[in-house]
C-alpha cells in the first residue's frame, strides 16, 4: 500500500483518489478552500439555487465507469441524471430559431431543414459524418491513453477529413474551423452552429484546428445530460464515493511545495509549516500553480508539448425570476452575437467590447432550484478574456439585453440577480486570471495539447483539466483514470481497454 498526496479537490483529483483508493492505496487529498468540486460550485439564495459551473454534463459514459469501477453502486442511484431534450435551441441573428433533439441525427437534419431551408440540414448532417471520423481517429490518444512520447504525430496530422475546396484555381482544405463553416457548411446560421461549440469553451475559431469538429459530434453522439439539483451534485457524489473508499480529506490545506528526496517527490509541505510524507504526489493545480510547488515538474526541453495559449473566462449571471417556468421552455438556448467578427476580435484581439455578446441560456425543469413552482432560476453565461481586476457591470446589462431575446419578459420577472466573474473563478480554482482549460484538440503544432500526466520528477503527476487530455468534465474524469493507471500500472500503463 502506498501512501498518495493529491493536492486539490477538482473532479480530476477526486476522480484519481477514488481509483487509487480502491486500488488498495492509502489517499489524502489536500484542499486550499473549504470544499470539493473545484469549479463545480453553487449559489444559494432565497430558496433559488444556481450552479456556478458548468450546467451540463456531456458523456456521462466517463462517470459512470468511475462509479462501476470504484464500488457496487452506479452512477444513477447516486444522482438523478436525465437527458435534455431538446438538447439545444438556437436564437441566431437574423432571428431563426431552431430546436435541435438531443442525440437523433435525423431528427437534427430534420430539424434544420425546416428552420434554415432545404438543404441545410444534410450539409450538417455530412459534416458530422466527417466530424465522426475525426473522433474515431483521435478518442484513444486524445483521451484514453497516456500522452504519446511521440505527441508530435498528433500536432502534425489534421484528422478531419476536409472536402477540398476550389479557391482561386487551388484545391484546399478547411484547416480551421471557420474554414469548415465557409466552405463545407456555406450559411451563416450553420456556421454559428458550429463555431459555438468551440466559442463556449474559449476558442477562436477562426484559429482553432479542424480538428474541434469532434466537439459537437461529441454531443451529438452521446447527448446532453443533465443533473437533477444542479451539476454541484455530481462532486456530492464523487466527494461521497472518495470517502466511502475511506479517501481522507484535509479542506484549509494550504500546499506550498511539492517534497523531493533523493530525486523524487516524497510528500507536500504545508503553508503551516508540516509536512505530509507519501510516496506518490498528485497535483491537480493550474499550471502557474504547479510551477511555484516544482520548479523542475514542467522544465522543458526539446519534445515538450508546446505553451498553451492564455485561456478564456466566463462571466455567469444567475436570474432569481417570479412567475413559473412556462410549458415546453428548452433547458438550453444559445443566442447568437449579431456580429460575429466583432464578438470574436473583442475576445481574442484588441477591440473594443462587444455589447451584444453571445449568451448562453440555462432554464432547468427542476423544483429543487426554486422556493415554489411560481419562481423560475436562469443563468446566463458569455465567455470573456481571462483578465483579473476587470468591472462587469456593462457586461452584465448587456448579456441580460441579449437573453431577453430568449426570455421576452426577463425583465418585468425580474427579483434580482447576481454575477459571478473570473474572480470567482479563480479563487475556486486558483486558475490566474480564472482562466477556465479547453479540452485537448490534435493538428495545430500541438497548440491545443496538455502536458503529460507524468512529469520531469518521478512519482509527480498531474490531474484535472490543465493536464492531459484537458478541460471539461468529461475529460477531467478520463485525467484521474489516466493518472491512477499510471500510478497503479507504473510507465508501462497504456490505457482503458
Amino acid at each position: 500500500m502506498a501512501r498518495i498526496a493529491v493536492i486539490g479537490a477538482g473532479m480530476g483529483a477526486l476522480a484519481a483518489a477514488a481509483r487509487l483508493a480502491v486500488a488498495g492505496h492509502r489517499v489524502v487529498v489536500h484542499e486550499r478552500t473549504d470544499t470539493y468540486g473545484g469549479a463545480l460550485r453553487r449559489f444559494e439564495r432565497d430558496g433559488f439555487s444556481f450552479d456556478t459551473g458548468p450546467g451540463l454534463l456531456p458523456l456521462p459514459a466517463v462517470y459512470r465507469d468511475l462509479f462501476v469501477k470504484t464500488g457496487k453502486e452506479p452512477l444513477e442511484r447516486c444522482v438523478d441524471l436525465v437527458q435534455v431534450d431538446p438538447s439545444s435551441r438556437h436564437v441566431f441573428a437574423d432571428g431563426t430559431r431552431v430546436s435541435l433533439p438531443n442525440a437523433s441525427r435525423a431528427g437534427v437534419v430534420a430539424a434544420l431543414d425546416e428552420a434554415l431551408g432545404s438543404g441545410a440540414g444534410k450539409r450538417w448532417g455530412d459534416f458530422l459524418v466527417r466530424a465522426r471520423e475525426a473522433w474515431d481517429r483521435t478518442r484513444r490518444p486524445l483521451l484514453e491513453e497516456p500522452l504519446w512520447p511521440n505527441w508530435q504525430v498528433l500536432a502534425e496530422r489534421e484528422p478531419y477529413p476536409a472536402v477540398p475546396h476550389k479557391r482561386l484555381l487551388r484545391t484546399r482544405r478547411a484547416g480551421t474551423l471557420a474554414e469548415v463553416g465557409a466552405w463545407e457548411l456555406r450559411d451563416a446560421r450553420l456556421t454559428a452552429l458550429l463555431e459555438s461549440h468551440a466559442l463556449a469553451h474559449g476558442l477562436d475559431p477562426r484559429t482553432t484546428p479542424a480538428s474541434a469538429a469532434v466537439l459537437p459530434y461529441m454531443e451529438h453522439a452521446f447527448g446532453t445530460w443533465y443533473v437533477r439539483g444542479g451539476l454541484r451534485e455530481l462532486a456530492r457524489a464523487v466527494y461521497e464515493r472518495c470517502v466511502a473508499r475511506k479517501v481522507e480529506f484535509r479542506f484549509g490545506a494550504d500546499v506550498t511545495g511539492v517534497l523531493e528526496k533523493e530525486g523524487r517527490a516524497a510528500g507536500v509541505e504545508l503553508a503551516d509549516g508540516t509536512v505530509a510524507e507519501a510516496d506518490f504526489v498528485v497535483a491537480g493545480v493550474a499550471p502557474g500553480t504547479l510551477d511555484r510547488l516544482s520548479a523542475q515538474a514542467r522544465v522543458r526541453g526539446d519534445g515538450e508539448v508546446p505553451p498553451q495559449p492564455a485561456s478564456a473566462s466566463r462571466v455567469s449571471v444567475l436570474l432569481a425570476l417570479r412567475g413559473a417556468r412556462p410549458e415546453g421552455t428548452a433547458h438550453r438556448t444559445v443566442v447568437h452575437a449579431a456580429d460575429r467578427e466583432a464578438e470574436l476580435d473583442a475576445l481574442f484581439g484588441t477591440a473594443a467590447r462587444n455589447p451584444r455578446p453571445t449568451v448562453t441560456v440555462l432554464r432547468p425543469d427542476d423544483p429543487g432550484l426554486v422556493p415554489d413552482p411560481e419562481h423560475e432560476a436562469v443563468t446566463l453565461t458569455t465567455v470573456v478574456p481571462a483578465r483579473p481586476g476587470e468591472s462587469y457591470d456593462a457586461l452584465t446589462e448587456d448579456v441580460i439585453t441579449v437573453a431577453e431575446r430568449a426570455v421576452p419578459d426577463l425583465r418585468d420577472r425580474l427579483l434580482w440577480h447576481e454575477v459571478r466573474t473570473p474572480a470567482d473563478i479563480a479563487e475556486a480554482t486558483g486558475a490566474e486570471g480564472g482562466a477556465v482549460p479547453v479540452p485537448a484538440l490534435a493538428a495545430d503544432g500541438g497548440r491545443l495539447l496538455h502536458p503529460s500526466n507524468s512529469t520531469r520528477v518521478p512519482g509527480l503527476f498531474t490531474v484535472g483539466g490543465w493536464a492531459h487530455p484537458g478541460g471539461g468534465l468529461p475529460h477531467a474524469g478520463m485525467s484521474g483514470a489516466l493518472v491512477a493507471g499510471l500510478v497503479v500500472e507504473g510507465p508501462e500503463f497504456r490505457g482503458s481497454q
